[in-house]
Protein backbone atom coordinates (compact mmCIF):
# COMPACT_ATOMS: atom_id res chain seq x y z
CA UNK A 1 0.00 0.00 0.00
CA UNK A 2 0.99 3.58 -0.54
CA UNK A 3 1.66 5.17 2.83
CA UNK A 4 -1.05 7.86 2.89
CA UNK A 5 -4.30 6.94 4.63
CA UNK A 6 -7.67 8.69 4.28
CA UNK A 7 -8.50 9.81 7.83
CA UNK A 8 -12.22 10.24 8.50
CA UNK A 9 -12.18 12.24 11.74
CA UNK A 10 -12.12 15.70 10.15
CA UNK A 11 -14.33 15.37 7.06
CA UNK A 12 -15.83 18.43 5.32
CA UNK A 13 -19.07 19.69 6.87
CA UNK A 14 -22.14 21.47 5.55
CA UNK A 15 -22.48 23.27 8.89
CA UNK A 16 -19.20 24.03 10.68
CA UNK A 17 -21.03 24.10 14.01
CA UNK A 18 -22.40 20.56 13.64
CA UNK A 19 -19.87 17.73 13.65
CA UNK A 20 -22.43 15.29 12.23
CA UNK A 21 -23.26 17.42 9.16
CA UNK A 22 -20.89 15.60 6.81
CA UNK A 23 -20.77 16.98 3.28
CA UNK A 24 -21.34 13.63 1.53
CA UNK A 25 -21.05 14.82 -2.10
CA UNK A 26 -17.68 16.42 -1.34
CA UNK A 27 -16.47 13.34 0.55
CA UNK A 28 -17.39 11.25 -2.51
CA UNK A 29 -15.31 13.53 -4.76
CA UNK A 30 -12.41 13.22 -2.36
CA UNK A 31 -12.78 9.43 -2.30
CA UNK A 32 -12.68 9.38 -6.11
CA UNK A 33 -9.44 11.36 -6.29
CA UNK A 34 -7.87 9.40 -3.44
CA UNK A 35 -8.47 6.03 -5.07
CA UNK A 36 -7.65 7.29 -8.57
CA UNK A 37 -4.20 8.30 -7.30
CA UNK A 38 -3.53 4.73 -6.20
CA UNK A 39 -4.18 5.08 -2.47
CA UNK A 40 -6.35 2.51 -0.71
CA UNK A 41 -6.26 2.83 3.12
CA UNK A 42 -9.39 4.34 4.71
CA UNK A 43 -9.67 4.91 8.47
CA UNK A 44 -12.78 5.59 10.54
CA UNK A 45 -14.12 5.04 14.07
CA UNK A 46 -17.43 4.56 15.84
CA UNK A 47 -17.72 8.02 17.38
CA UNK A 48 -16.16 10.24 14.72
CA UNK A 49 -18.44 13.04 13.51
CA UNK A 50 -21.06 12.20 16.14
CA UNK A 51 -21.32 8.67 14.76
CA UNK A 52 -21.66 9.73 11.11
CA UNK A 53 -18.11 8.99 9.91
CA UNK A 54 -18.79 5.30 9.31
CA UNK A 55 -21.86 6.17 7.25
CA UNK A 56 -19.74 8.59 5.24
CA UNK A 57 -17.28 5.79 4.50
CA UNK A 58 -20.12 3.54 3.40
CA UNK A 59 -21.61 6.18 1.09
CA UNK A 60 -18.29 7.32 -0.39
CA UNK A 61 -16.46 3.99 -0.67
CA UNK A 62 -18.46 0.83 0.06
CA UNK A 63 -21.53 1.71 -2.02
CA UNK A 64 -19.49 3.05 -4.93
CA UNK A 65 -16.44 0.79 -5.25
CA UNK A 66 -15.68 -2.95 -5.13
CA UNK A 67 -14.81 -4.08 -1.61
CA UNK A 68 -11.35 -5.27 -2.65
CA UNK A 69 -10.44 -1.89 -4.15
CA UNK A 70 -9.86 -0.26 -0.77
CA UNK A 71 -8.58 -1.24 2.66
CA UNK A 72 -10.89 -0.34 5.55
CA UNK A 73 -9.85 0.23 9.17
CA UNK A 74 -12.32 0.78 12.00
CA UNK A 75 -12.06 1.08 15.78
CA UNK A 76 -14.14 -0.30 18.63
CA UNK A 77 -14.93 2.28 21.35
CA UNK A 78 -13.72 0.53 24.50
CA UNK A 79 -15.07 3.34 26.69
CA UNK A 80 -18.59 2.25 25.62
CA UNK A 81 -18.09 -1.31 26.87
CA UNK A 82 -19.79 -2.29 30.12
CA UNK A 83 -20.00 -6.07 29.64
CA UNK A 84 -18.54 -8.74 27.35
CA UNK A 85 -21.62 -8.81 25.12
CA UNK A 86 -21.06 -5.17 24.21
CA UNK A 87 -18.07 -6.07 22.01
CA UNK A 88 -20.14 -8.16 19.59
CA UNK A 89 -23.00 -5.67 19.62
CA UNK A 90 -20.75 -2.74 18.79
CA UNK A 91 -18.78 -4.69 16.19
CA UNK A 92 -21.94 -5.84 14.39
CA UNK A 93 -23.24 -2.27 14.41
CA UNK A 94 -20.00 -1.08 12.83
CA UNK A 95 -20.21 -3.70 10.07
CA UNK A 96 -23.71 -2.48 9.30
CA UNK A 97 -22.79 1.19 9.40
CA UNK A 98 -19.89 0.65 7.02
CA UNK A 99 -21.82 -1.79 4.82
CA UNK A 100 -19.10 -4.46 4.93
CA UNK A 101 -18.71 -8.07 6.02
CA UNK A 102 -15.19 -7.69 7.43
CA UNK A 103 -12.56 -5.09 8.24
CA UNK A 104 -9.05 -5.17 6.83
CA UNK A 105 -7.66 -3.52 9.96
CA UNK A 106 -9.57 -3.47 13.23
CA UNK A 107 -8.52 -1.69 16.39
CA UNK A 108 -9.43 -1.29 20.02
CA UNK A 109 -9.81 2.47 20.21
CA UNK A 110 -7.96 4.99 22.38
CA UNK A 111 -6.20 2.59 24.73
CA UNK A 112 -4.82 4.13 27.90
CA UNK A 113 -4.53 3.30 31.57
CA UNK A 114 -8.13 4.50 32.00
CA UNK A 115 -9.62 1.72 29.86
CA UNK A 116 -7.18 -1.14 30.48
CA UNK A 117 -9.20 -2.29 33.54
CA UNK A 118 -12.25 -2.55 31.27
CA UNK A 119 -10.28 -4.65 28.79
CA UNK A 120 -8.97 -6.90 31.54
CA UNK A 121 -12.39 -7.42 33.13
CA UNK A 122 -14.17 -8.12 29.83
CA UNK A 123 -11.44 -9.99 27.90
CA UNK A 124 -11.26 -7.24 25.29
CA UNK A 125 -8.03 -8.42 23.70
CA UNK A 126 -9.35 -11.97 23.50
CA UNK A 127 -12.40 -10.67 21.62
CA UNK A 128 -10.06 -8.88 19.23
CA UNK A 129 -8.14 -12.12 18.70
CA UNK A 130 -11.38 -14.00 17.98
CA UNK A 131 -12.21 -11.59 15.14
CA UNK A 132 -8.92 -12.48 13.49
CA UNK A 133 -9.59 -16.21 13.91
CA UNK A 134 -13.07 -15.86 12.36
CA UNK A 135 -11.80 -13.83 9.40
CA UNK A 136 -13.83 -10.78 10.43
CA UNK A 137 -10.66 -8.73 10.85
CA UNK A 138 -7.66 -9.33 8.61
CA UNK A 139 -5.23 -7.44 10.87
CA UNK A 140 -5.75 -6.58 14.55
CA UNK A 141 -4.27 -3.83 16.70
CA UNK A 142 -5.10 -0.84 18.86
CA UNK A 143 -4.74 2.93 18.88
CA UNK A 144 -2.76 4.17 21.83
CA UNK A 145 -2.53 7.31 23.98
CA UNK A 146 -0.40 6.74 27.04
CA UNK A 147 3.15 6.15 28.21
CA UNK A 148 5.80 3.75 26.96
CA UNK A 149 5.76 1.63 30.13
CA UNK A 150 2.12 0.63 29.72
CA UNK A 151 2.57 0.06 25.98
CA UNK A 152 5.45 -2.31 26.65
CA UNK A 153 3.30 -4.20 29.17
CA UNK A 154 0.40 -4.56 26.73
CA UNK A 155 2.56 -5.78 23.86
CA UNK A 156 4.24 -8.26 26.18
CA UNK A 157 0.92 -9.60 27.46
CA UNK A 158 -0.77 -9.71 24.05
CA UNK A 159 1.90 -10.69 21.51
CA UNK A 160 -0.75 -11.60 18.90
CA UNK A 161 -1.44 -7.90 18.31
CA UNK A 162 -0.07 -7.09 14.84
CA UNK A 163 0.15 -3.30 14.80
CA UNK A 164 -0.21 -0.19 16.93
CA UNK A 165 -1.60 3.17 15.90
CA UNK A 166 0.46 5.93 17.51
CA UNK A 167 0.44 9.70 17.62
CA UNK A 168 3.74 10.43 15.91
CA UNK A 169 4.93 13.82 14.75
CA UNK A 170 8.13 15.76 15.13
CA UNK A 171 6.63 18.22 17.64
CA UNK A 172 5.65 15.42 20.04
CA UNK A 173 8.73 13.25 19.58
CA UNK A 174 10.45 14.32 22.82
CA UNK A 175 7.25 15.24 24.67
CA UNK A 176 7.13 13.98 28.25
CA UNK A 177 3.33 13.96 27.98
CA UNK A 178 2.84 12.18 24.65
CA UNK A 179 6.08 10.14 24.71
CA UNK A 180 5.89 9.73 20.93
CA UNK A 181 9.53 8.76 20.49
CA UNK A 182 9.52 6.38 23.44
CA UNK A 183 6.32 4.66 22.26
CA UNK A 184 7.79 4.31 18.79
CA UNK A 185 10.86 2.57 20.22
CA UNK A 186 8.67 0.16 22.21
CA UNK A 187 6.84 -0.86 19.06
CA UNK A 188 10.12 -1.37 17.23
CA UNK A 189 11.47 -3.60 20.03
CA UNK A 190 8.34 -5.74 19.81
CA UNK A 191 8.49 -5.87 16.01
CA UNK A 192 5.06 -4.31 15.52
CA UNK A 193 3.94 -2.40 12.46
CA UNK A 194 3.09 1.22 13.17
CA UNK A 195 0.25 3.31 11.79
CA UNK A 196 0.63 7.03 12.43
CA UNK A 197 -2.15 9.33 13.57
CA UNK A 198 -1.91 13.10 14.14
CA UNK A 199 1.17 13.52 11.89
CA UNK A 200 0.41 17.23 11.63
CA UNK A 201 -0.81 17.49 15.24
CA UNK A 202 -4.41 18.36 14.49
CA UNK A 203 -3.35 20.82 11.79
CA UNK A 204 -0.92 22.76 14.00
CA UNK A 205 2.09 21.69 11.92
CA UNK A 206 0.33 22.81 8.77
CA UNK A 207 0.00 26.32 10.22
CA UNK A 208 3.46 27.00 11.56
CA UNK A 209 4.49 30.39 12.99
CA UNK A 210 6.36 32.50 10.47
CA UNK A 211 9.84 31.82 11.84
CA UNK A 212 9.37 28.06 11.67
CA UNK A 213 7.63 28.14 8.29
CA UNK A 214 10.49 30.19 6.83
CA UNK A 215 12.88 27.35 7.63
CA UNK A 216 10.96 25.11 5.23
CA UNK A 217 10.55 27.91 2.69
CA UNK A 218 14.33 28.25 2.58
CA UNK A 219 14.53 24.76 1.06
CA UNK A 220 12.87 26.13 -2.11
CA UNK A 221 10.98 22.89 -2.65
CA UNK A 222 7.55 24.47 -3.08
CA UNK A 223 6.15 21.95 -0.60
CA UNK A 224 3.69 22.84 2.15
CA UNK A 225 4.53 22.85 5.86
CA UNK A 226 2.23 19.83 6.25
CA UNK A 227 4.26 17.87 3.70
CA UNK A 228 7.35 17.85 5.91
CA UNK A 229 5.35 16.66 8.91
CA UNK A 230 3.72 13.80 7.04
CA UNK A 231 6.92 12.76 5.29
CA UNK A 232 8.78 12.90 8.61
CA UNK A 233 6.44 10.26 10.05
CA UNK A 234 6.35 8.22 6.84
CA UNK A 235 10.16 8.11 6.78
CA UNK A 236 10.40 6.25 10.09
CA UNK A 237 11.30 2.56 9.99
CA UNK A 238 8.36 0.32 10.78
CA UNK A 239 5.73 2.87 9.77
CA UNK A 240 3.40 1.27 7.22
CA UNK A 241 0.76 4.03 7.02
CA UNK A 242 0.33 7.71 7.86
CA UNK A 243 -3.22 8.96 8.36
CA UNK A 244 -4.21 12.45 7.34
CA UNK A 245 -7.55 13.95 8.29
CA UNK A 246 -8.33 15.78 5.09
CA UNK A 247 -11.11 18.36 5.34
CA UNK A 248 -11.29 19.54 1.74
CA UNK A 249 -10.03 18.86 -1.77
CA UNK A 250 -7.07 21.22 -1.43
CA UNK A 251 -5.71 19.29 1.53
CA UNK A 252 -6.27 16.00 -0.26
CA UNK A 253 -4.52 17.19 -3.43
CA UNK A 254 -1.62 18.61 -1.46
CA UNK A 255 -1.12 15.28 0.32
CA UNK A 256 -1.35 13.32 -2.91
CA UNK A 257 1.23 15.59 -4.58
CA UNK A 258 4.07 14.40 -2.35
CA UNK A 259 2.83 10.97 -1.22
CA UNK A 260 1.93 9.49 -4.60
CA UNK A 261 5.63 8.84 -5.17
CA UNK A 262 6.84 9.07 -1.60
CA UNK A 263 10.50 9.70 -0.87
CA UNK A 264 11.90 9.84 2.69
CA UNK A 265 13.31 13.08 4.02
CA UNK A 266 16.88 13.73 2.88
CA UNK A 267 19.62 15.09 5.15
CA UNK A 268 18.87 18.72 4.32
CA UNK A 269 15.16 18.29 4.99
CA UNK A 270 15.81 16.39 8.22
CA UNK A 271 18.04 19.21 9.42
CA UNK A 272 15.26 21.71 8.66
CA UNK A 273 12.79 19.65 10.70
CA UNK A 274 15.21 19.62 13.63
CA UNK A 275 15.48 23.41 13.43
CA UNK A 276 11.70 23.80 13.35
CA UNK A 277 11.43 21.48 16.37
CA UNK A 278 13.77 23.77 18.29
CA UNK A 279 11.73 26.85 17.36
CA UNK A 280 8.45 25.23 18.45
CA UNK A 281 9.89 24.08 21.77
CA UNK A 282 10.62 27.70 22.58
CA UNK A 283 6.95 28.64 22.13
CA UNK A 284 4.38 28.02 24.86
CA UNK A 285 1.21 26.52 23.36
CA UNK A 286 -1.42 24.07 24.59
CA UNK A 287 -0.87 20.60 23.03
CA UNK A 288 -4.55 20.15 22.04
CA UNK A 289 -5.24 18.27 18.78
CA UNK A 290 -8.99 19.10 18.71
CA UNK A 291 -9.99 15.42 18.85
CA UNK A 292 -12.96 16.57 21.00
CA UNK A 293 -12.80 13.58 23.33
CA UNK A 294 -13.05 16.05 26.25
CA UNK A 295 -16.51 17.24 25.19
CA UNK A 296 -17.87 14.26 23.22
CA UNK A 297 -17.11 11.30 25.48
CA UNK A 298 -19.29 10.33 28.42
CA UNK A 299 -21.94 12.95 29.14
CA UNK A 300 -19.87 15.75 27.67
CA UNK A 301 -18.90 18.89 29.57
CA UNK A 302 -21.73 19.57 32.09
CA UNK A 303 -21.07 23.31 31.83
CA UNK A 304 -21.02 23.30 28.00
CA UNK A 305 -17.56 24.85 27.83
CA UNK A 306 -16.11 24.72 24.29
CA UNK A 307 -12.73 23.43 25.50
CA UNK A 308 -11.04 22.65 22.13
CA UNK A 309 -12.23 25.93 20.63
CA UNK A 310 -10.93 28.00 23.54
CA UNK A 311 -7.57 26.22 23.43
CA UNK A 312 -7.41 26.77 19.67
CA UNK A 313 -8.05 30.48 20.13
CA UNK A 314 -5.34 30.78 22.74
CA UNK A 315 -2.83 28.89 20.61
CA UNK A 316 -3.64 31.01 17.57
CA UNK A 317 -3.22 34.25 19.47
CA UNK A 318 -0.01 32.98 21.07
CA UNK A 319 1.47 32.04 17.69
CA UNK A 320 0.09 34.73 15.39
CA UNK A 321 -0.96 37.64 17.61
CA UNK A 322 -4.28 39.38 18.18
CA UNK A 323 -6.86 39.62 15.43
CA UNK A 324 -10.49 40.44 14.91
CA UNK A 325 -11.16 36.89 13.73
CA UNK A 326 -10.08 35.33 17.02
CA UNK A 327 -12.09 37.82 19.06
CA UNK A 328 -15.11 37.16 16.82
CA UNK A 329 -14.71 33.41 17.23
CA UNK A 330 -14.67 33.77 21.00
CA UNK A 331 -17.75 36.02 21.05
CA UNK A 332 -19.60 33.67 18.69
CA UNK A 333 -18.92 30.76 21.03
CA UNK A 334 -20.33 32.75 23.95
CA UNK A 335 -23.27 33.84 21.80
CA UNK A 336 -24.03 30.20 20.99
CA UNK A 337 -24.50 29.46 24.67
CA UNK A 338 -21.07 28.12 25.58
CA UNK A 339 -19.94 29.01 29.09
CA UNK A 340 -16.74 30.98 29.63
CA UNK A 341 -13.54 29.07 30.51
CA UNK A 342 -13.60 30.38 34.10
CA UNK A 343 -17.00 28.74 34.75
CA UNK A 344 -15.44 25.25 34.89
CA UNK A 345 -16.67 23.34 37.98
CA UNK A 346 -13.58 21.05 38.07
CA UNK A 347 -15.55 17.82 37.68
CA UNK A 348 -12.57 16.24 35.91
CA UNK A 349 -14.55 14.41 33.22
CA UNK A 350 -12.70 16.20 30.40
CA UNK A 351 -9.29 15.24 31.78
CA UNK A 352 -10.33 11.58 32.11
CA UNK A 353 -10.97 11.38 28.36
CA UNK A 354 -8.14 13.60 27.05
CA UNK A 355 -5.69 11.41 25.08
CA UNK A 356 -3.09 14.20 25.33
CA UNK A 357 -3.30 14.16 29.16
CA UNK A 358 -3.66 17.94 29.26
CA UNK A 359 -4.32 19.61 32.62
CA UNK A 360 -7.54 21.10 31.28
CA UNK A 361 -9.02 22.26 34.60
CA UNK A 362 -6.02 24.38 35.53
CA UNK A 363 -5.77 25.86 32.05
CA UNK A 364 -9.43 26.85 31.99
CA UNK A 365 -9.08 28.49 35.38
CA UNK A 366 -6.14 30.53 34.12
CA UNK A 367 -8.05 31.54 30.98
CA UNK A 368 -10.57 33.72 32.84
CA UNK A 369 -9.22 36.80 31.06
CA UNK A 370 -9.65 35.25 27.60
CA UNK A 371 -11.44 38.20 26.00
CA UNK A 372 -8.91 40.61 27.47
CA UNK A 373 -6.17 38.66 25.72
CA UNK A 374 -7.83 39.11 22.34
CA UNK A 375 -8.45 42.81 22.72
CA UNK A 376 -4.79 43.55 23.25
CA UNK A 377 -4.17 42.34 26.77
CA UNK A 378 -2.00 39.39 27.64
CA UNK A 379 -1.68 36.60 30.15
CA UNK A 380 0.51 33.56 30.49
CA UNK A 381 -0.91 30.10 31.07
Amino acid sequence: MKKLGFGSMRLPLTDPKKSGSVDYPLVCRMADEFLAAGFTYVDTAYMYHDGMSEEAVRRAFTERYPRDSFCLADKLPVSYVKAKDDYSRLFDEQLKRCGVEYFDYYLLHNISRKVTPILDDTDGFEFLKSLKEKGLARKIGFSYHDNAELLDDLLTRYPFVEFVQLQLNYADWDSEIIEAGKNYEVCRRHGKDIIVMEPVKGGALARLPEGASNVFRSLDSGMSDASYAIRYSASLDGVIMVLSGMSDLDQLRDNISYMADFTPLDERESAAVEKVMTILKERSVIPCTACRYCVNHGDGCPMNIAIPEYFSIYNTVSEFGHSWSTLLKYRNLRGDGHRAPGECISCGQCEEHCPQHIGIIGLLDRMRDMESLMTGGSFKL
